[in-house]
């Protein structure tokens, strides 16, 4: 793609991508509650048609996301990528590719525009006070909904919502389970349970009893931000409130971020199994 060219409230134009011999032509959709004007640009990628870069408004304020999918006539499952801390950075929209290649609507929304960019920030310290600790789940629930109710539109199933989430975006998993009853299942790849990021937000551990979605986690035991002993607690709190499809797997000498290739803390058995744990507990559900 060469680029995209917007003002505050309207997609101007786009330079398209050439694919072959042809060029796509990109196209607006609107979704009258809560998301603004869209503009979406498909190309093909190792024989598999996909759905490029989304600039989408959400009250005036513009919205990231990548959107893969696989173009055909039926119903494709949804599946929401949410990232860590960093947004939605190359790993990320990797993720959403592979889903897309296996037969998914995938999206991966920048959950953080609206307080800031994440992927500009060089200190995590800084990231946290300025960004991420001014993001409430209240606001995060209500795009991820938008992105489901869009995604509806636009040949997306969405009786078949499943979620993936990687550390910030491994607790939104759990607490989007929480919120969604459409939810069937989510994977949630090291996310922290007994602490929230924006002050008042409950943990996930506080609200196991409203997760009624199959949800697996899956962590490791080398973790210094999530000791296993709040991972026993948030088991413990699943079963008094009756959830059996809930399910933990916690990785032996593993670290946090295992499945982070782009990070030293990468871990290539537990992230291989950790995917194909991830890919068949979705088709267990569903989803």
């Amino acid at each position: 793609m060469v680029g995209l060219i917007w003002t505050i409230h309207t997609i101007h134009y786009a330079l398209f991508p050439k694919v072959g011999e042809a060029y796509f032509p990109a196209y607006e959709s609107e979704h009258i509650n809560r998301i603004g004007k869209l503009l979406l640009l498909p190309w093909t990628l190792e024989g598999v048609t996909l759905l490029g870069i989304l600039w989408l408004a959400f009250f005036g304020g513009y919205r990231k996301l990548r959107i893969p999918s696989l173009v055909g006539g039926f119903a494709m499952a949804v599946v929401l990528v949410i990232s860590e801390i960093f947004g939605v950075h190359e790993h990320i929209a990797d993720v959403a590719r592979r889903f897309a290649k296996a037969g998914y609507f995938a999206i991966a929304p920048e959950l953080f525009a609206r307080q800031g960019d994440a992927g500009s920030y060089g200190e995590i310290a800084k990231l946290m006070a300025e960004v991420i600790s001014k993001v409430p789940d209240e606001q995060v629930m209500g795009d991820l909904d938008a992105c489901v109710a869009w995604a509806g539109g636009q040949g997306g199933d969405t009786q078949r919502v499943g979620i993936t989430g990687f550390c910030w975006g491994g607790r939104t998993t759990w607490i989007y389970a929480a919120h969604n009853v459409r939810v069937k299942a989510g994977v949630a790849w090291y996310g922290p349970v007994a602490r929230s990021y924006y002050p008042g937000d409950k943990t996930v551990t506080e609200r196991a009893g409203e997760i009624k979605s199959a949800v697996l986690g899956l962590y490791g035991a080398a973790d210094g931000g999530i000791p296993v002993d709040t991972l026993t607690q948030l088991e413990t709190a699943l079963k008094a409130a009756g959830n059996k499809a809930c399910e933990l797997v916690v990785y032996p000498d593993t670290p946090h971020a295992f499945h982070a290739d782009y990070r030293p803390s990468y871990r290539a058995e537990a992230a291989k199994d950790g995917w194909a744990r991830c890919q068949a507990w979705f088709k267990q559900h569903g989803v």
